[in-house]
């Protein structure tokens, strides 16, 4: 798409290895500090979500990420009135998690960009889960607009209401890029499958390599590395495409910005 930025000015100084954000969708804590030590300095950014809220030891799951230098993604996708949202965004801010996401309705996202402490927390607004189709759109939010109009609108209210970004599927990367024209404006791509993988109960997905070049800045991966026996080269994998897709879109950009050479008569 011609004019389209490939990725957000934030991740343009980036590797592969700092985009990657790996879910930690585990059913205990214990679990998630195995998968930790086994995938050691291989990644630096990990996602808590809501598998492991109930756990008691969550705590000691944060203060290890912290010691670790390890980077939080707070990954609850809070929907609740404007007072508890600002509040809680608020709590995470102290607690110095780098990501968190809300629900893309307009008071909640407007309530979170006023909870915010500092600069360091960046507020991502959920625009349609990647679970869903548009038919399960149509009929959950009782609308007859194209998914791809429903995704463009939640995009721009998250922008004008103080989003730091998005979370969306990599089939719509593209498409929000094209709407929001701000150059640190994040879109963080779920729905991360490997060529020939099982979608599992994910609707709208893409491989590492395609996500990177629809221009995501961060690949969320959870069950594709999480679930394979030799975790460390699961992820090896999906940073080796990830790469490689960064390379590409590189070549490109220095040839597009390579001067017309005029012509001899």
């Amino acid at each position: 798409m011609v004019g389209v930025p490939t990725h957000s000015a934030q991740t343009s100084s980036l590797s592969a290895k700092e985009r990657l954000i790996v879910a930690l969708d585990v059913p205990t804590v214990n679990e998630a500090h195995e998968i930790i030590t086994e995938l050691g300095e291989s990644v630096v950014f990990y996602k808590v979500g809501l598998v492991l809220q109930l756990d008691p030891d969550l705590r000691s799951l944060f203060s290890r990420l912290r010691e670790e230098n390890k980077n939080v993604f707070l990954d609850f996708k809070y929907i609740d009135i404007s007072a508890t949202i600002e509040g809680t965004v608020r709590a995470a801010s102290l607690l110095g998690i780098k990501f968190i996401t809300v629900m893309g309705q307009s008071h909640i996202v407007k309530a979170a960009a006023k909870g915010r402490v500092g600069h360091n927390l960046k507020i991502l607004a959920v625009t349609l889960l990647t679970g869903m189709t548009e038919n399960d759109m149509k009929k959950e939010y009782n609308t007859e607009i194209s998914l791809k109009e429903f995704i463009k609108r939640r995009a721009k209210e998250a922008s004008l209401m103080g989003c730091d970004g998005v979370i969306s599927s990599p089939h719509e990367v593209e498409l929000i890029r094209s709407v929001i024209h701000k150059d640190n404006f994040l879109v963080v791509t779920p729905g991360i499958r490997r060529p020939g993988a099982e979608p599992d109960d994910q609707k709208r997905i893409a491989s590492p390599h395609d996500a990177i070049l629809k221009g995501a800045d961060y690949l969320v991966v959870g069950r594709p590395i999480i679930r394979e026996r030799n975790k460390l080269s699961a992820t090896q994998r999906i940073i080796d495409e990830m790469e490689a897709a960064i390379a590409s879109q590189e070549r490109l950009s220095r040839s597009t910005s390579l001067p017309i050479p005029a012509e001899v008569y």
